[in-house]
């Protein structure tokens, strides 16, 4: 990858980074975090508009992002999308970024996420650390969710995880060798299982979370959502130790 020597700067990796945005109806959150991007510095800037029916592309557009229209729904289908956009550029990035469009705070903390990329890192997960000092999604149902999934992952591979964090990072030809198939709730989940069982080195960062200022989540909003995500968490996990067993 080209900058992320262990002797390189942050700076220098962020030139090589190339930030992922998946998005359905974000208009009024989406220019805040696309804002809130060192956008002259990244390496490119992918807002896969999801089939919205606001201005979501437009928006993107009119803030120097590139915009993939992905119209199969779920959150996989645009994250591959993106990924196959960046693969066919002429200089794919090293490292990819994938966050949420609906969180600013995030974008503030992407050097931060970077940094153990640039210390050698191949994936780096930035846990969602809440206002009270605990860690996952805010609504309480969705947290719990997060907790058994996370606690039959560590029971089947022997990683312990704190989140199932959407802010994240890896490097590109990692990301590529992972074959990622999912797509819809299971990607966040499917990424770090097949993470461990290639042996990527992956670290967990702390990131302040707070809830969205503006729209609905697509998923903790809503307990039927939120039942629907656990049990495609589930399958996910029954799915993955069938292909590929434990963790190197």
């Amino acid at each position: 990858m080209r900058g992320s020597g262990r002797d390189a700067g942050v700076g220098v990796v962020l030139s090589d980074t190339a930030v992922l945005i998946p998005a359905l109806n974000e208009e009024l959150a989406l220019p805040e975090v696309l804002r809130a991007l060192p956008r002259t510095s990244l390496h490119t800037i992918v807002v896969v508009d999801n089939g919205s029916t606001d201005r979501t592309a437009e928006v993107a557009r009119a803030l120097g992002a590139l915009v993939v229209e992905e119209r199969r729904p779920g959150y996989g289908s645009a994250c591959l999308a993106g990924i196959r956009h960046l693969a066919a550029h002429a200089s794919p990035p090293g490292v990819l970024v994938f966050m949420d469009a609906d969180h600013p705070e995030d974008a503030r903390h992407l050097e931060e996420l970077l940094a153990p990329v640039d210390a050698g890192a191949d994936l780096v997960l930035g846990a969602r650390l809440q206002e009270d000092g605990g860690t996952g999604n805010v609504h309480l149902h969705a947290r719990w969710g997060n907790r058994l999934v996370l606690g039959m992952l560590a029971l089947l591979w022997g990683r312990r995880f704190v989140d199932l964090a959407p802010f994240r990072a890896i490097r590109f030809d990692r990301l590529i060798a992972l074959q990622m198939d999912d797509t819809d709730w299971g990607w966040t989940l499917q990424m770090q299982v097949r993470a461990l069982q290639r042996g990527l080195k992956t670290v967990e960062i702390l990131v302040p979370h707070h809830p969205r200022a503006v729209g609905e989540s697509k998923i903790s909003g809503s307990w039927r959502t939120s039942l629907r995500v656990g049990a495609k968490m589930f399958y996910t996990l029954a799915r993955e130790r069938a292909r590929g067993g434990p963790a190197r």
